[in-house]
């Protein structure tokens, strides 16, 4: 049976504030902060915990292989001699935010009845652009079964495409025919757009997407100089619910009025700027939430507990859930170490409309798989890391020793 699974990376053992990402605010401001690392994935796992506990299907990708010396290598450089900048992009854990893993095209949208994937090419950033071959071997192992997915090589260069944080999907039921949206940026000031037209347009007609029920809908540039580096930042789906910031689409009533017209049965929640301010916004990463449909019907928030210290923001979720709309509870969840870095609880996790029976089950979460994940963190992750720690040989050999302790536990020795 198809039901919406949550991917969640897990957070790599060389967790770090290196304030790598050009246009994310959290990111610039705790760049050479001391990290830690061990609690950072820790508290990823509570938060797979939790949504297993509301009844909701949950998986987990593993960190990719840091340092990656194999990057450096084709800049003619290694790990001790490397300039910081190339060091701190060569250790990022930065595959821990699975949203930027891939786009997904649930098997009920697409012309050959399979789930495709593409792979993102995340070349805007540097510590992101090498994350693609790691990202893509995983992939094709988790979802190898070719009867029920296709799993795709990246959109090529020049057009950036960061993935599921700039897509979203309406439908009635996660079973049932949707539309999709792809959300593309042109400019945002002083920040990047990522996310470009052209490789959503690829990823369309690459899943086989019909066009009546395909969208591309413009980021707002205000919203991205702001510090909304992805759509996710500013909005998000799920089923017939788009819960959205007054701000979030550069033509505000034109996304609307297309959106409806594809998609009639849609229900906009739109957070009004006078209310909540895109400062605020971003500043608690309210739309950085998961926003599920839970087992015994409803929706509910799976947002960053830092929205309960903004008071805007707190005040207009409760007098929200006290309403008659269709989001009806809200799940705080602490997920600070990641927040600290420029990601939230949408940003750690890549939606698959999928059979778990057709899924690799080494991939999908249990309570005792999470058990073993939690005793090797507790085990083998660094406690801290400082911005200098990065040139030490020793750090390299531990979170190297580390991410291997916990393939070998989960039987997925093949991704070493």
């Amino acid at each position: 049976m198809l039901t919406e699974i949550n991917f969640d990376g897990i957070i790599g053992p060389s967790h770090n504030y290196a304030g790598l990402s050009l246009g994310n605010i959290a990111s610039a401001n705790n760049a050479g902060s001391v990290s830690e690392p061990r609690a950072a994935a820790l508290q990823g796992v509570a938060k797979m915990r939790a949504n297993v506990a509301l009844g909701l299907a949950q998986g987990f990708f593993m960190p990719l292989d840091r340092p990656n010396t194999a990057w450096l290598e084709s800049l003619a450089t290694d790990v001790a001699n490397a300039e910081p900048h190339l060091r701190a992009a060569a250790f990022s854990a930065s595959s821990m935010w699975a949203a930027n893993a891939a786009t997904v095209s649930p098997a009920p949208d697409t012309a050959d009845g399979r789930c495709h994937l593409t792979v993102a090419n995340l070349m805007t950033m540097p510590h992101r652009s090498h994350e693609w071959t790691g990202t893509l071997a995983q992939l094709q192992l988790a979802f190898a079964d070719e009867r029920h997915f296709a799993v795709h090589a990246p959109v090529p260069a020049p057009f950036g495409d960061e993935g599921a944080a700039n897509h979203m999907r309406l439908c009635e039921r996660h079973d049932s025919k949707g539309v999709e949206i792809f959300v593309y940026g042109k400019t945002g000031g002083p920040f990047p757009a990522r996310q470009h037209v052209e490789a959503g347009k690829a990823i369309a007609r690459r899943h086989g997407l019909a066009a009546e029920r395909t969208l591309f809908i413009q980021q707002s540039e205000t919203a991205i100089a702001a510090g909304a580096f992805h759509n996710d930042v500013v909005a998000v789906a799920n089923e017939s619910v788009l819960f959205t910031h007054e701000q979030a689409f550069e033509d505000r009533d034109g996304a609307y009025a297309a959106i409806r017209a594809a998609f009639p049965a849609v229900q906009i929640v739109e957070v009004p700027a006078s209310a909540v301010s895109l400062a605020d916004a971003i500043k608690s990463y309210l739309f950085n939430a998961q926003l599920v449909t839970l087992p015994s019907g409803g929706q509910a928030l799976v947002l960053p507990s830092e929205s309960q210290e903004v008071p805007a923001v707190w005040q207009w979720l409760e007098a929200m859930v006290a309403g008659n709309g269709p989001i009806r509870q809200l799940v705080p969840v602490n997920v600070r170490q990641s927040m600290a870095n420029g990601g939230g609880p949408a940003c750690l996790r890549l939606r698959v409309v999928a059979d778990p029976a057709t899924v690799d089950p080494r991939f999908i979460a249990t309570p005792e798989k999470l058990d073993a994940i939690e005793r090797v963190i507790a085990a083998h992750w660094p406690e801290r890391i400082a911005p200098g720690d990065l040139a030490d040989p020793k750090l390299a050999e531990t979170v190297r020793a580390a991410r291997f302790a916990l393939l070998r536990a989960l039987d997925l020795d093949t991704l070493a």
